[in-house]
């Protein structure tokens, strides 16, 4: 058996500048916490790098490897086996390790990368000593610098030397948290779990506030964002989702308003409710999923109305993407086959069949002063309630920073 540890390569992080060290331990405090999942693990980093070693053979270090790869501010994930930064006992590690590692491959390439200079080999000649004991051990294997199957890479650090075969693509962006706060528009739909990734990879710490329109919208359909706030706690370890009524107030507009407007106004409802509970909850910024032109509410004009309600920016990360760009990243993410689900959303109640696509802020306004709209924002807000979904057990919810 050989000693094994995960090396997680930054990102970002390393083009910055003076502050650079407030990433590393946000990253790093991000590390712990998901590393306390899977058992007892030292973590550490130096380099440009997060060293996360098993400390008995408990630890799940293949739950945790896979798990790394969903932790933004982390480009790269490998298992490597840990040498003494001898030559001797780099080859006789890369002998006893690699093999396993290697099979199925054809083609491999070494390369070898010496941060600790005081190594007596240069990094070209360490690749050849490890790629003579590969080809002298794995048989079916040949040398290919231009187009290998495999990259086997030697790295000597400042304590030890790692061996490992092939590095898998992280998350990337920013370390979770590092970005402010937010809150989500999160529907049951394609499009806002999506939003959420793309904002929560940046550094943003994602609130959501769901709008649900019970009897016309079911139990099934909330349980069915939940599941996608889920999902998404995968990446963000943890989020806030807030849910508030909409019923009345729909019901009011049916039996007041204009049909066309109907979708309008029931958006400006939402963005009002939103600001409100972000500014509540010490969110910086709203967060929605929508794309430009994708529905009669998210054309230029219609989105023009809607964000003259609010005095907090709105972020919109899908606004030039088209769909089939939108579902990739969900299918990634594995957002899409719940998003899909068929369970309405408070969107479909009482949906117009011509909705107005080119609104005039003037004609929306005098809609609005056919209902209360003072009252019924001050009764939906007072229907709101908050369930917290996390990936962390309970004793790691009590905001401990040493975990």
């Amino acid at each position: 058996m050989f000693k094994e540890v995960i090396l997680c390569k930054y990102g970002e992080i390393v083009l910055k500048g003076a502050n650079r060290s407030v990433f590393e331990a946000k990253l790093a405090k991000e590390m712990r916490k998901r590393a306390s999942l899977y058992g007892h693990f030292s973590v550490s980093h130096a380099q440009s790098t997060v060293y996360l070693e098993p400390l008995d053979e408990a630890c799940d270090i293949d739950g945790l490897y896979e798990d790394c790869k969903r932790v933004f501010g982390i480009v790269g994930v490998s298992r490597a086996a840990v040498a003494e930064k001898t030559m001797e006992d780099i080859i006789a590690v890369a002998k006893g390790y690699l093999p396993a590692v290697l099979r199925g491959y054809k083609t491999f390439k070494a390369e070898a990368k010496r941060s600790d200079k005081s190594f007596p080999l240069a990094s070209p000649a360490i690749a050849a000593e490890i790629g003579g004991a590969i080809l002298e051990t794995v048989h079916s294997l040949r040398v290919d610098i231009h187009n290998p199957d495999v990259v086997v890479r030697i790295e000597i650090r400042e304590k030890n030397a790692y061996i490992h075969a092939g590095q898998e693509k992280g998350a990337g962006g920013m370390p979770s948290r590092s970005a402010g706060k937010g809150l989500l528009l999160l529907s049951g739909g394609i499009d806002s779990p999506v939003a959420a990734f793309m904002m929560a990879k940046r550094g943003m710490e994602i609130e959501a506030l769901h709008f649900e329109s019970f009897p016309y919208t079911s139990e099934s359909a909330k349980e069915k964002v939940l599941t996608l706030s889920d999902k998404l706690c995968a990446y963000t370890g943890q989020m806030y989702v807030h849910i508030i009524s909409l019923t009345h107030i729909q019901e009011e507009l049916r039996d007041n308003c204009q049909e066309e407007y109907f979708t309008l106004l029931l958006r400006i409802f939402m963005m009002t409710l939103a600001e409100r509970c972000a500014r509540g909850y010490h969110c910086q910024a709203l967060v929605t999923g929508e794309s430009l032109g994708q529905v009669a509410s998210q054309t230029l004009e219609a989105i023009g109305v809607t964000d003259s309600v609010v005095h907090m920016p709105v972020f919109r990360p899908l606004i030039g993407m088209d769909k089939e760009e939108i579902v990739k990243i969900a299918r990634v993410i594995d957002t899409f086959e719940t998003s899909i689900l068929p369970y309405e959303d408070c969107c479909t109640v009482f949906t117009p069949r011509h909705p107005r696509t080119r609104p005039q802020r003037e004609n929306v306004m005098a809609e609005l002063e056919k209902i209360d709209f003072a009252g019924l924002l001050e009764e939906a807000y007072a229907t709101m309630y908050t369930v917290k979904r996390t990936i962390f057990p309970e004793e790691t919810k009590k905001g401990s920073t040493n975990i």
